[in-house]
């Protein structure tokens, strides 16, 4: 009998993680590790891409929940960041929803997702630029002439905006899930086929990760699917001096890592 709701928490180290029996972690690159994270579920049973990790980042976690979990509602979070109920003057762990609440927000839009990011003067595709290769997000939209013409026009409308659902964070139902993650391994194992990332960066080979954070919002609009965006919390410090310098270092083309 399936559970009828399991948020997987893309994990590639030892932490914390919420006592909340509908969170399982799963330790991301499995492949790539020398020893198992205790307590933690490996990506690299049944049918997996663990080995992609280093490129693929937590879709690796997202992949094997895909392919291999037994639950009506699916969601990915990450091991510090979770969907929230917004309440920021709560201990940050306190603020973390629990089944009983993202299942009741799965039964106004089977579809969650966390806030949009705002980028004011920038474009999804030139902070892109600016923060990786452009090149990558042209091969993207080749591949999708190609293979999902039908996607091309939310692409291009997509790119031209100044705000996008990021993380690859998502809850969604079994049906719609499977519907997305068939599109977009199918795009992104084609542009692993296509992307020469030999001279990338150690960051910047995490390529397919950052691209499907820019495909998300593609294919809701391609489908019509409406959404309900919800608050996330951060539970580790942010350094938004070191965020903010990052950003106005890289309009100045000047990468920073």
């Amino acid at each position: 009998m399936s559970q009828p709701l399991t948020m997987f928490i893309a994990c590639h180290r030892p932490c914390p993680v919420p006592a909340e029996p509908c969170y399982l972690p799963v330790e991301a690159g499995a492949a790539l590790h020398r020893a198992p994270i205790p307590g933690f579920t490996p990506d690299n049973t049944g049918d997996n891409i663990s080995c992609k990790n280093e490129q693929f980042c937590e879709l690796t976690a997202l992949y094997w929940a895909w392919k291999n979990a037994d639950a009506d509602d699916i969601g990915l979070v990450h091991y510090r960041r979770y969907f929230s109920d917004g309440k920021w003057w709560r201990p940050k762990s306190a603020r973390i929803l629990n089944a009983e609440a993202l299942t009741r927000a799965l039964e106004k839009c089977d579809i969650l997702l966390p806030r949009p990011r705002r980028y004011w003067i920038e474009t999804n595709y030139s902070h892109y630029a600016h923060a990786h290769h452009a090149a990558d997000l042209d091969a993207v939209r080749g591949i999708l002439q190609q293979r999902h013409p039908a996607y091309v026009a939310a692409f291009d409308a997509v790119m031209k905006r100044t705000w996008g659902h990021r993380f690859n964070m998502l809850v969604m139902g079994r049906e719609k899930l499977d519907a997305y993650c068939t599109w977009l391994f199918d795009v992104l194992f084609a542009l692993e086929k296509t992307l020469d990332v030999s001279s990338y960066s150690p960051y910047d080979r995490r390529v397919f990760g950052f691209v499907a954070e820019r495909l998300l919002d593609v294919w809701l609009e391609t489908n019509g699917y409406p959404c309900r965006e919800l608050p996330c919390v951060f539970t580790e410090k942010q350094n938004w001096l070191r965020k903010g310098g990052a950003f106005l270092l890289r309009k100045m083309g000047i990468r920073v890592r």
